[in-house]
């Protein structure tokens, strides 16, 4: 993973945060790289970006944004807020299960649990927008993806935790099994070829 942008004249707080967010293992299937951060959200800000490949194709995308205020000036219950966006395409019967918004929002409070992260504030909103093809585009299939947007306020600034969170989520929107799944799929296809 490349460096997290330019924070040597932040404050120490933010610095040692921005160094937590590499700590965390990366999946070989998620690419992570640093992006421009918002500058007007907060004095300071870094942000990345992500996408996830799963059998040769981009299965999802995300951005993890965190943001800074040591003056308490924005209305965040701790001076860190962290922000994160995952966007996947669904495959149809899913797309049309009425839960979905519900079980894309557990998948990101599960991970919060699962990952031990303490946070405070958690708000958000999950969007199924289906797309369709008409006139010269009419012989495209139908397509719905999927959008989770969160941001909650972290209680410390260690932040691996809260970087597992995005990507576990990145990796439950993609389909990916978790880490410690075997995919026996592909150990049979080498058995049997």
């Amino acid at each position: 993973m490349p460096p997290l942008g330019r924070v040597d004249d932040a404050p120490p707080a933010f610095r040692r945060a921005v160094e937590s967010l590499r700590a965390p293992a990366v999946r070989s299937e998620i690419a992570v790289e640093d992006i421009p951060a918002p500058k007007r959200l907060a004095p300071h800000a870094v942000a990345m970006s992500a996408t996830v490949r799963s059998e040769d194709e981009d299965a999802a995308f995300g951005r993890l944004i965190v943001l800074y205020d040591p003056e308490g000036t924005r209305d965040w219950p701790t001076p860190f807020r962290v922000v994160v966006w995952v966007s996947a395409d669904l495959e149809t019967e899913i797309a049309a299960d009425p839960l979905l918004g519900q079980v894309a929002w557990s998948w990101l409070t599960e991970a919060l649990e699962g990952r031990g992260a303490p946070h405070r504030g958690l708000s958000g909103t999950v969007t199924r927008a289906t797309t369709e093809g008409f006139a010269g585009k009419a012989d495209q299939p139908v397509t719905t993806e999927l959008e989770l947007r969160a941001s909650w306020s972290p209680d410390a600034e260690e932040l691996s935790a809260d970087m597992e969170v995005w990507l576990d989520l990145l990796s439950a929107a993609a389909g990916l099994p978790p880490v410690d799944v075997a995919d026996i799929t592909q150990r049979r296809g080498r058995a049997e070829g």
